[in-house]
């Protein structure tokens, strides 16, 4: 019968009902014996062949439900099972564990009016045998069909019910899975992005100081100094040294800046970024200039940051990321056409910042650290814009940050 994996309950069940239908027909071989009935020997020998039939089909691997065998086996045991109804009236008994064999390898449509045909059937055998005609004999098949037919159903419901519990927890362990991975991954990005500003902040910037102040150290000396090679031979150092720590903050940049310019990580960012009803294009002003790796960072981040508001509350059908390359300064822009929000009243912005999110003050902060600002334009029903606006570096080499 049903190969596969079953509870224990189930297990036993079958072994019950193994034995119950065994014990019934061996009941019926007995008393035909026992009672010198007309047709003794032919209901021992109907017995054996009906015992015989059940055994093979429960130990056939082809013998599934709702599969062709089984139904094949059903319809043997049945013509098998009216040849002894109608030598012997305690066949009948035998409909009861029939009943649960139809409903469980029939299909249901199938299985009911083959329980309802097996009690007809007990019934008529009852009265062919001239019994006394009583409630009995029709309540008892009758009883009985419809309590297997509660027992098989109620159980498929509860196997079924146990099934969708059982993907449900693998569903969730698998997602607890990967918002674990996702956690691990996002703490090391942000552990290396962290390390990255505190390079530039601190040894970098160091190290430029020490290279400006060799360089002034080295036109003060006289031409020829026995100081001055020793003094570019240290700004040499400090040169490539600092090489080396930028070449460190670049190395510990985004994923997204790692492969290609700023401009494509927006544009890739544009393209990925979906809503309902939502889209997203991207556009360069004026000429593209390269920038230190902690504003590429910056500007990508808060894009990513404005753009994650946008979908989760402002509906928006249409955004805009435009970036300007200008003659002091660079700017990000991000415009949505969205719900919008009044200013110190509630909104995108600031719902993200209540529930922990990149916020308002968040992304404040990452414009002031470069010496730029933020500003967030929206009112009710108009939309909001995000604009970021960042000085380009000194001609030197310095930040806007070096220069303060």
């Amino acid at each position: 019968m049903d190969s596969r994996t079953h509870p224990p309950v189930a297990a036993a069940l079958r072994i019950c009902l193994h034995a119950l239908l065994v014990g019934l027909l061996a009941l019926a071989a007995v008393r035909a014996v026992g009672d010198s009935a007309p047709h003794a020997t032919a209901v021992t020998v109907v017995a054996c062949v009906m015992a015989g039939a059940y055994a093979a089909g429960a130990l056939a691997p082809a013998v599934q439900p709702h599969n062709r065998a089984a139904a094949l086996w059903l319809a043997l045991l049945g013509a098998v099972w009216l040849v002894l109804l109608v030598l012997s009236p305690e066949a009948l008994w035998v409909a009861f564990p029939l009943y649960f064999l139809q409903l469980h390898l029939l299909p249901t449509r199938w299985a009911l009016p083959a329980v309802a045909v097996t009690a007809a059937a007990a019934i008529a055998a009852f009265v062919l045998h001239g019994r006394a005609i009583t409630p009995g004999a029709f309540i008892g098949p009758l009883l009985g069909a419809a309590v297997a037919v509660a027992t098989v159903l109620g159980y498929q419901a509860l196997f079924r019910e146990s099934e969708r519990r059982r993907e449900l927890i693998e569903e969730l362990m698998s997602t607890r899975a990967e918002l674990a991975e996702a956690e691990r991954t996002a703490g090391t990005l942000a552990e290396r992005e962290r390390l990255a500003r505190e390079i530039h902040d601190t040894l970098a910037q160091g190290l430029s100081s020490i290279q400006l102040l060799l360089r002034a150290a080295e036109r003060a000396l006289p031409t020829g100094a026995p100081a001055t090679a020793h003094v570019r031979r240290a700004r040499e150092a400090a040169q490539d040294n600092l090489a080396e720590a930028r070449r460190f903050v670049r190395a510990l940049s985004p994923p997204d800046l790692e492969n290609g310019s700023l401009a494509a990580a927006l544009e890739r960012l544009s393209a990925r970024t979906t809503g309902p009803g939502l889209t997203v294009r991207f556009a360069v002003s004026g000429s593209p200039v390269e920038l230190p790796t902690p504003y590429e960072v910056a500007l990508l981040r808060i894009a990513q940051s404005a753009l994650a508001n946008t979908v989760r509350h402002a509906e928006a059908r249409r955004a805009e990321i435009t970036l300007s390359f200008m003659d002091t300064s660079v700017s990000l822009d991000v415009v949505d056409d969205g719900l919008g929000f009044a200013p110190g009243g509630g909104g995108p912005v600031a719902a993200d910042t209540r529930t922990g999110g990149f916020g308002l003050p968040a992304m404040r902060s990452r414009a002031r650290s470069l010496g730029g600002t933020l500003s967030v334009e929206s009112a009710p029903g108009q939309g909001t814009a995000v604009a970021l606006a960042l000085p380009l570096p000194l001609p030197d080499g310095r930040t806007g940050l070096d220069a303060a």
